[in-house]
């Protein structure tokens, strides 16, 4: 890079942050000035909601970095409170309004990189601008929150979404001693997982005792004489509240590079190439304002995460400084805790390669114990990996649980970063002890399962049709467990009478097995298909029948 380079990043937080101290690493000479229209150049959004919650005590244990650490350490100039209003692609400047001020002046850039993020929505709803109606973005949001809660005393909350920013603030907020109801438009809570994986979220929240309205939609809201507002929904429901926290989302800020007339992508996002750079070759983005592509699927993807905004800013610095650097593409690795319960997803879900036109995919469900059942404290991990058939590369992976979720799928992510297979997770030497996992990790037991697919020793049932099948449904569990509870019109023969008893089947007739948690039903397979039945495995077994096919009172 020539000396005296004049580089420009708008927006700070985790991609421009992260873009300016990488840049300065690698250029010493370059002039680099960060703008951010807000008060804080560096703070940790993902924090918020505990700050909230009161969980994080201290404010300014959120600020990641101060404009004076940037100019001391870094020798970068940091001007908060300035905005950029537009950009002169023709003349290379950008044009700033000092919001305290009001001054507006203009700048030359030699390099641009836009890091605007992106805005919680605000639906245009009747009374949606009235006074306890908040969204979660930035710290002082945050901090109007906690203000709200102690000046009105606020007893009762609604939290509008049930994804992940809605689940972390209807905790925190518990944990405040305020009464949560939860209004999702979709028909299951956290809707980037699986639905059948998302019903082990609203079990959670169910025996908790939280009011869930799922399948609605808030239609408008409205004060009352008394004080507070009632939250009305387009199902007809009314629910009363102190404060209203608004989780629906989020919008990437594309106004400023609309305006400069960047190319805007598919999916709404800042069209980058790999190396991050706009259709404009002077000027780069980052973070959650991009969209860029699926690992998995190839296409055009939006999932606002500080890691790939982080990964983002770094490779634009990279590519600034003369390297060759490339984004590999998004993966969606991601983890979200909420009472007591932690859920965790990498790469792509049924829903997005359906979405994408994928069609060559098959899924495993397992429920192993986090570790070995004989040491105290086993927790179930429920496992849903998806993968091809044909070679068994791993497509994605969700998992549910209390203990050791996060780790597992961590696991899956690497292998998955690498190109691996369900052989290389069959194969993968993980650490044991019995407090921690067992000799068949449940990275390992996912392999296993799968690559039993991928080699033809079992074929599955889709768990799908199950309402509409042919097939006879064998339950393989004993007695006591099958009177507990079964699949509807299943029989039972218990595996250990299967042998005896295969006078009762018939080899014209489908049949698909189940039994607790897939294990035994997969012994029934092999022993069926090796006596010439016809004979698929219900991955997962009875457990995961009552994730697809919930009872009511469950």
């Amino acid at each position: 890079m020539t000396a005296n380079k004049r580089v420009f990043i708008v927006g700070g937080v985790a991609g421009g942050a992260s873009c300016a101290a990488r840049l300065r690493r690698l250029d010493e000479r370059a002039e680099i000035v960060l703008l951010d229209r807000g008060p804080y150049v560096s703070f940790a959004n993902c924090g918020l909601p505990y700050y909230v919650g009161n969980v994080i005590q201290d404010e300014a244990k959120l600020l990641v970095a101060t404009p004076e650490l940037f100019h001391r350490r870094f020798n970068i100039e940091v001007r908060t409170q300035n905005e950029v209003l537009a950009i002169d692609r023709g003349a290379r400047e950008i044009e700033v309004r000092d919001l305290n001020s009001g001054r507006v002046y203009r700048e030359r850039y030699d390099v641009l990189i836009l890091s605007p993020g992106a805005a919680a929505i605000r639906p245009t709803l009747p009374g949606i601008d009235l006074p306890g109606i908040f969204t979660l973005r930035t710290v002082p949001d945050s901090r109007r929150i906690r203000e709200w809660i102690l000046e009105r005393s606020a007893r009762r909350a609604v939290v509008v979404g049930g994804g992940f920013i809605g689940l972390e603030m209807a905790e925190n907020l518990v944990h405040r001693g305020i009464e949560v109801t939860i209004i999702e438009m979709a028909n299951q809570l956290m809707p980037p997982l699986d639905p059948e994986m998302a019903e082990f979220v609203r079990r959670r929240l169910q025996t908790r005792s939280h009011q869930l309205q799922l399948g609605d939609a808030v239609a408008a809201f409205e004060s009352r004489p008394e004080g507070g507002l009632t939250v009305r929904t387009q199902k007809g429901g009314a629910f009363p509240a102190d404060i209203v926290i608004l989780a629906i989302g989020v919008r990437p800020e594309t106004s400023l590079a609309r305006d400069a007339g960047l190319e805007i992508g598919l999916r709404g996002g800042i069209h980058v190439d790999d190396q991050m750079r706009t259709s404009d070759p002077n000027i780069w983005a980052v973070g959650d304002a991009v969209e860029t592509r699926s690992v998995v699927t190839g296409t055009p993807e939006m999932i606002p995460l500080a890691g790939p905004a982080n990964r983002q800013g770094r490779i634009a610095a990279e590519v600034i400084a003369g390297r060759d650097s490339r984004f590999r593409g998004l993966q969606g690795t991601a983890v979200c805790g909420f009472f007591g319960l932690v859920v965790a997803m990498t790469g792509a879900t049924e829903k997005s390669l359906k979405r994408a036109g994928v069609t060559d995919f098959q899924a495993v469900y397992l429920h192993p114990g986090h570790h070995v059942d004989y040491y105290p404290g086993a927790k179930p991990i429920h496992f849903k990996l998806l993968f091809n058939p044909k070679d068994g590369r791993i497509l994605g992976a969700q998992a549910v649980g209390e203990e050791g979720v996060e780790r597992r799928v961590d696991v899956i992510a690497m292998a998955m970063q690498l190109g691996g297979t369900v052989f290389d997770l069959e194969e993968a030497e993980l650490c044991y002890a019995p407090q921690y996992g067992a000799a068949k990790d449940p990275v390992n037991v996912c392999g296993m399962v799968a690559a039993n697919v991928v080699r033809g020793d079992v074929e599955l049932a889709d768990w799908s049709s199950l309402r509409n099948t042919s097939a006879l449904i064998l339950d393989v569990r004993d007695p006591g467990e099958f009177k507990n509870g079964t699949i509807d019109g299943a029989i039972n023969i218990p595996l250990g009478q299967l042998r005896e008893r295969q006078s009762e089947l018939s080899h014209d007739r489908e049949i698909w097995i189940s039994c607790g948690v897939g294990q035994r039903a997969y012994y029934a397979c092999r022993l069926l298909t090796q006596l010439g039945f016809k004979a698929r495995n219900l991955s997962g077994g009875y457990e995961s029948y009552r994730a697809f096919y919930p009872h009511p009172a469950i």
